[in-house]
């Protein structure tokens, strides 16, 4: 058995609502549920298979909405119920990190935690546990550190945070700065300057590190949840979020600790990473057929048809004439057809179609 692995955890993320995936994507059935690149497996489930590879799967807990509990059981029944921690709330990253911190620190203080999004994509599962074997060992080896990966970023895009290092001969590099999500000029600059890294949302650290980042920066949030850790793990943890939970600042991960503390490190990766955050970025990780459509469970024929995402039912067959880099997505009540350049407005869309149609469609 490899040397303390009983005391690696992963947390995953899961609440939610993803909607720039509608139609797909609904409250009721959110994206990280759904086979979104036609694998045969949810994004959730993808998750939990990579980082189980070196997490025990009894270490392994899933932050959810409270509604999405079932949900998480029918896909992962394999893990015992009390790894899964309902957030009676929606209050951001940091409380629900926070709380899975105190949670598996009451169970093992010397815990080693990744903190990982339910729906990221990642191409090269080889790479990525290479990295995160050393993201483990860093912090093992530097138990005040506090670490994200970031991901060398291959274009200026300004849809992601950034972080900026310090350089340096060694594999793990100094935090200088996070940055907001930039212009383009601005993202330009980033990719010139050649330290500067996407924000990919993943985190390991120690529980100790955390912890004490938490009550150093936000010290009335840690003490909101701290003042439960009695409940925690008992029968009387649903009670005490049930009261308490809703009352926690609604604050990310990022700005609670991460630009707030010193000891900050990220590991530059490689591995095909992609947040899956857009319909655009889900087309530009899939496989294409010979006139570049992506296909996602679809039979496609097609005459004069190029550079299409197109996502249906599994077996679904698709005659496509004439359109050139469109969305197509078929999903039981409802068919949507636009232009790929124009995923930034399906919020807009998709508030629309509720208005006209009912909320069955949110």
């Amino acid at each position: 058995m490899e040397k303390n692995l009983e005391n690696k955890y992963a947390v995953i993320m899961a609440g939610g609502v993803g909607s720039r995936f509608w139609p797909v994507s609904r409250q009721t059935f959110p994206k990280q549920f759904h086979d979104m690149l036609g694998l045969g497996q949810s994004l959730l489930q993808t998750t939990f298979d990579r980082l189980k590879q070196q997490v025990p799967e009894g270490n392994i807990l899933i932050l959810t909405n409270a509604d999405y509990i079932p949900l998480v059981q029918e896909q992962l029944s394999q893990i015992p119920m009390e790894n899964i921690v309902s957030e009676p709330a929606m209050r951001n990253t940091a409380p629900c990190i926070l709380l899975a911190a105190l949670k598996i620190q009451k169970k093992n203080p010397d815990a080693i935690m990744i903190v990982a999004p339910s729906d990221s994509y990642i191409e090269n599962n080889t790479q990525f546990q290479k990295d995160l074997k050393t993201a483990f060992s860093f912090c093992e080896e530097h138990p005040q550190a506090l670490m994200t990966l970031g991901i060398e970023p291959d274009s200026p895009n300004t849809g992601f945070g950034y972080i900026e290092y310090l350089q340096g001969d060694h594999d793990v590099k100094k935090v200088a700065q996070f940055r907001e999500k930039p212009d383009l000029e601005t993202a330009q600059s980033y990719i010139d300057a050649g330290n500067y890294l996407w924000n990919s949302g993943t985190f390991i650290w120690s529980v100790d590190s955390v912890l004490s980042a938490f009550a150093k920066a936000e010290p009335e949030l840690f003490q909101l949840f701290e003042k439960g850790m009695p409940a925690y793990n008992e029968a009387e943890e649903t009670e005490f979020l049930a009261e308490n939970y809703e009352k926690a600042k609604n604050i990310s991960i990022d700005y609670a600790v991460m630009e707030r503390s010193k000891d900050v490190y990220t590991l530059p990766v490689d591995f095909g990473w992609n947040d899956v955050g857009t319909w655009s970025s889900l087309y530009s990780r899939l496989a294409k057929d010979e006139n570049s459509n992506a296909l996602v469970n679809a039979s496609l024929t097609s005459r004069e048809a190029t550079g299409n995402m197109i996502k249906t039912r599994p077996g679904k067959k698709v005659i496509v004439q004439g359109l050139e880099n469109y969305i197509i997505v078929d999903e039981d009540d409802v068919l949507m057809i636009m232009p790929l350049s124009a995923d930034q407005d399906i919020k807009e869309i998709r508030n629309n179609a509720i208005k006209k149609y009912g909320s069955n469609l949110s």
